[in-house]
């Protein structure tokens, strides 16, 4: 029981780190994520409320970005976020396409 404890520390101290990370990178664009990872910030958002909502707690999504952003996602969106560029838009369609295919 300690070790699986320990996990939930652990990945709750990982997850922390990511978030401070991210964070501390807002010149990484969310369509970077997306076409480098396949996941973005607001991913993890999803993420988290889902999460949540499996242990039956009701987490609003605005909430859950505002956790992951650090701020409310307006507010981030406002100060960082950068129009993606035609060829990162082009790349992530490509890939969204090659998904699609591929199910």
């Amino acid at each position: 029981m300690a070790k699986l404890e320990s996990n939930i520390e652990l990945e709750a101290a990982a997850f922390r780190r990511l978030l401070a990370h991210l964070d501390e990178r807002k010149d990484v664009q969310n369509i970077e994520l997306m076409n480098l990872a396949d996941f973005c910030r607001n991913c993890l958002s999803k993420w988290y409320k889902s999460a949540g909502e499996e242990r039956g707690i009701e987490i609003e999504y605005e909430d859950a970005r505002e956790l992951v952003y650090g701020m409310p996602y307006a507010e981030w969106k406002e100060k960082y976020q950068q129009k993606a560029t035609p060829e990162q838009l082009a790349r992530f369609n490509e890939i969204e396409a090659a998904k699609n295919k591929a199910d």
